[in-house]
């Protein structure tokens, strides 16, 4: 699989290694870095509710939030989704945009009143189900730049030369090889050395992807208040992920300079799915404490989700010679089955209630990216592991939110800063921000919800591997826009 390292926020791939199909520590990321989707007032407060829940989303978050509700609830979310990206090769801007319409959540959650002196203090059991999304895999990115150093023709080469073409790539190699990009070198007697055609370099490069699909959680939570001082809850997760990937990459002598060349393009698909319905199922458990009346106190645990994906994958090449013969070469599908082992992660809140005029939500989220893991039977996945264990670290999430009351209506904001999970390297300091507004207006029995967020961030990551290839750097820009409707009974 190509590795297109997101986010995101995300999160989770972006750009990176079109050499081949195999599964690796970008798959990793795509699905342990998680977003804050769900309800409009959960997002204009950048998902900072996990002191003071009462909200829906905050059960795939703090389940005992869950358990702050005093009456039962039934809301849904549609959100519109556009993403745009910008990138910087050799000297050369480009970009490109999508956009995508989904359902950030639904859900019900049933409060269930009881006789606080017969149940030794519990006043509630909350119960709750539904669905929140929680990333989002929508994107374009477009690249394009001159280039007088390398080609991707030359990895061909380096992994060609010392072997049989029988022994080729299929999905790689091959392909250069059944086009005539690259060729057996008639200058030695060697059968096991190659070179490709591109005599003298100056190609134009461009690369072109175009990603679709999102991650989110069919929620089942259950929780309890007992004497309105702690609250506590738990959610089991039936965690539901897609993802599907259409490249092109060409090189191309627009100037007509390199001989008996003009262009070739290598295109590949992925779609990454686990069963109909379902990957993979996580658990939490979280708690609140109101130790005054104006403090909340919420920590929440999230032990690792194990996904089981099914990939298909297929790989073909266009060549365009001076000769005037066009040579194309496809490939079967591919098909690979694993799993992915997502990290735990710890998060501890601090909630103030402002009376009734307004609230605050400190939050942060420790997540540690190097317990990420790849299986398969048999496991084939050893170095890739060990990468991820060098190549990530443990990192810090913060967010913070706000709401201001004017009843009916009320105003809120948010900003969430996502640390960089590389350890090392260009990325060092690739973090996400996010910023969030919102209003809403409620009435007894009635709720509308807004929202707005913007999230953007930044990375470097290389067309394929060359000691003398510069970096492409991708700026990331997303926008959302959401609404809740939602009934108390």
């Amino acid at each position: 699989m190509k590795k297109l390292f997101i986010v995101l926020f995300i999160g989770i791939e972006v750009l990176c290694s079109i050499l081949g199909m195999a599964q690796n520590d970008v798959d990793a990321m795509r699905y342990s870095q998680l977003t804050f989707g769900g309800t409009a007032r959960f997002a204009s407060m950048a998902g900072s509710m996990g002191a003071l829940g009462g909200d829906i989303s905050t059960l795939s978050f703090n389940p005992a939030g869950v358990a702050v509700l005093r009456r039962s609830e039934l809301s849904i979310t549609p959100s519109f989704y556009a993403a745009g990206s910008s990138s910087t090769f050799n000297g050369s801007n480009s970009g490109d945009s999508k956009l995508n319409v989904n359902l950030g959540n639904i859900g019900l959650v049933g409060a269930v009143k009881l006789d606080e002196e017969k149940n030794g203090g519990w006043q509630f059991i909350n119960f709750g189900f539904g669905y929140n999304r929680t990333a989002n895999f929508h994107k374009r990115i477009n690249i394009v730049g001159d280039n007088t150093s390398s080609s991707l023709l030359d990895s061909y080469v380096t992994a060609a030369n010392g072997h049989s073409s029988s022994d080729f790539d299929v999905f790689s190699t091959d392909l250069a090889y059944q086009t005539y990009l690259i060729n057996p070198n008639l200058a030695t007697a060697d059968t096991n050395d190659f070179n490709h055609v591109i005599r003298h370099y100056g190609e134009k490069q461009k690369k072109e992807i175009e990603s679709k699909g999102s991650m989110g959680e069919m929620f089942f939570s259950l929780g309890g208040n007992y004497k309105n001082k702690v609250f506590v809850g738990a959610t089991v997760g039936v965690v539901h992920a897609a993802y599907s990937e259409e490249s092109n990459y060409s090189e191309a002598d627009t100037e007509d300079t390199i001989p008996n060349f003009k262009s070739f393009t290598y295109y590949q698909t992925l779609s990454s799915k686990g069963s109909i319905y379902w990957n993979g199922i996580n658990f939490k458990v979280g708690v609140i404490v109101k130790p005054i009346e104006w403090l909340r106190v919420g920590v929440a645990v999230h032990a690792p989700t194990h996904l089981n994906f099914n990939d298909n994958y297929t790989s073909a090449m266009h060549s365009d010679l001076d000769n005037g013969v066009a040579y194309q070469s496809d490939t079967v599908k591919g098909k690979f089955s694993y799993s992915i082992t997502t990290p735990y992660r710890a998060i501890g809140s601090l909630g103030f209630v402002i009376k009734k005029i307004g609230l605050l939500n400190v939050e942060y989220e420790y997540v540690d990216y190097s317990y990420a893991s790849l299986n398969s039977h048999p496991n084939v996945f050893g170095d890739v592991n060990s990468g991820i264990r060098s190549k990530y670290t443990a990192t810090g999430n913060l967010r913070v939110g706000g709401e201001v009351r004017l009843d009916p209506v009320a105003f809120r904001i948010g900003y969430a800063l996502y640390g960089s999970p590389f350890k090392k390297g260009d990325n060092k300091n690739a973090t996400r921000s996010s910023y969030t507004f919102g209003a809403g207006y409620r009435r007894d029995k009635f709720f509308i919800d807004g929202a707005y967020i913007f999230s953007a961030y930044s990375e470097k990551n290389y067309l394929y591997d060359s000691s003398t290839l510069e970096p492409v750097s991708t700026d990331y820009r997303s926008s959302s826009f959401m609404v809740t409707v939602g009934v108390r009974f």
